[in-house]
């Protein structure tokens, strides 16, 4: 092994370069197809090449404090201690060049294949009966003040006359149990978090629960994520009204929603008598959900209304699938971890155009979902609560096997 270490030019020399304890959770064999995939192989030897830049972004995020130079040290620091070998890490001006010929489609690809959910049958909390409790939700990063940014990420914080910062908007699904977020998508802040979400419910599958917040429901989007066999768990809005079909035993009851537009009244007339003749209703115009009403008491009694897919009491009671909504605030409490643990309260991005905005956006989704693994796995295999296991207790920790042993990756 020294031998070939000391024989190594910066090409092979560079395929040394990890994660630490990080590095099983993004591998180098899905860093590779993701490269391939998106033609951004390096033509020529590099210090940078197209792999060590992905590990390099990720440890950007580790190290938010650091400067480019400091980072790449951490990274690539031990090299310069291998004997027979001359090495100096990279400049700013190199890691910048190497983030751009990266580009941002690739960090999103290995995203994309990684990130899954991090919780097993046996973690505390992760499960109501047969489904994955998951949460959708969105929060808002702001980014450098550059002329690039503010054209295509303008942040209209004036009421719709006054373009003042750019900022980003992001919206995620997550696992409530390890908060590892395993599906997003990012836009400027003139897309509504509705719009973004739409464009994740295609990677909802049948053992999941998804919840979600008033701001989310339409007939449309409900119509489409009941689609793919998840089970939905969402509030709406005080103006919608169910059409009321029958009480249940639990004190939920189920009722039928028609399509809020194109249809005559004699139409939906017709079609909540269908359903309450327990006809199924044409699922393009109408469908037949589950309704629980409560109140939250330490909230001045907040009346919330949820509507479900889960029809039968006997699956899930009115009382389990309220505390179950209630769950979805794990969700802000992984974002939390993002935006303030992560990447530092404050802060804004390092990135100063748009396409490495996103690239750096894709980069944190990747370092976190990693963590968040990480965690859940920890805290799984001694029996506990992810939560029980501190957030940045965990992130000191990697960002010290990155430090001490990155430059050597199993």
């Amino acid at each position: 092994m020294a031998e070939w270490i000391k024989g190594a030019g910066a090409g092979r020399l560079t395929d040394l370069v990890g994660l630490g304890a990080l590095t099983s959770l993004v591998p180098r064999q899905v860093l590779n197809e993701a490269i391939e995939l998106h033609r951004c192989r390096e033509e020529r030897v590099r210090k940078l090449p197209a792999h060590v830049t992905l590990y390099l972004l990720m440890a950007l995020c580790l190290f938010a404090d650091d400067d480019y130079e400091e980072v790449t040290e951490k990274l690539t620091g031990l090299l310069t201690a291998v004997p027979g070998v001359r090495w100096e890490p990279p400049t700013r001006g190199a890691v910048t060049q190497a983030r751009q010929r990266l580009g941002a489609g690739v960090v999103r690809e290995v995203f994309e294949r990684v990130a899954r959910p991090a919780a097993t049958e046996a973690t505390s909390g992760a499960w109501l009966g047969r489904w994955r409790l998951m949460a959708i939700d969105g929060f808002i990063l702001d980014l450098p003040d550059t002329a690039a940014n503010l054209a295509e990420f303008p942040n209209d914080s004036a009421g719709g006359y006054e373009t003042v910062y750019p900022q980003a908007r992001v919206v995620a699904i997550s696992e409530c149990a390890s908060h590892a977020i395993v599906a997003a998508d990012t836009s400027g802040c003139w897309d509504s978090e509705q719009t973004l979400a739409y464009s994740l419910y295609g990677r909802l599958t049948p053992e999941m629960l998804l919840t979600a917040d008033r701001g989310f429901y339409s007939f449309r989007a409900w119509q489409y994520a009941a689609s793919t066999g998840a089970a939905l768990l969402w509030r709406v809005q005080a103006g919608l009204h169910p059409h009321w079909l029958e009480d249940l035993d639990d004190g939920s009851w189920l009722a039928v929603i028609t399509k809020p537009t194109k249809l005559r009244r004699s139409q939906k007339d017709r079609l909540r008598d269908d359903a309450r003749r327990g006809r199924e209703p044409d699922p393009d115009l109408a469908v037949i959900v589950r309704v629980v009403d409560y109140t939250v008491p330490d909230r001045k009694g907040e009346h919330i209304r949820l509507i479900t897919t889960i029809l039968d009491p006997a699956e899930a009671t009115a009382e389990q699938l309220a505390a179950c909504y209630q769950e979805r605030w794990e969700a802000e409490t992984g974002f939390a971890q993002l935006k303030i643990h992560l990447r530092g309260p404050g802060r804004v991005l390092r990135s100063r155009t748009p396409d490495l905005v996103r690239q750096e956006i894709w980069a944190y989704l990747l370092t976190h979902w990693a963590l968040a693994t990480l965690i859940c796995t920890a805290a799984t295999a001694a029996g506990i609560d992810p939560d029980r296991i501190k957030f940045l207790a965990t992130l000191r920790i990697v960002r010290r096997s990155v430090t001490d042993r990155a430059a050597f990756s199993p």
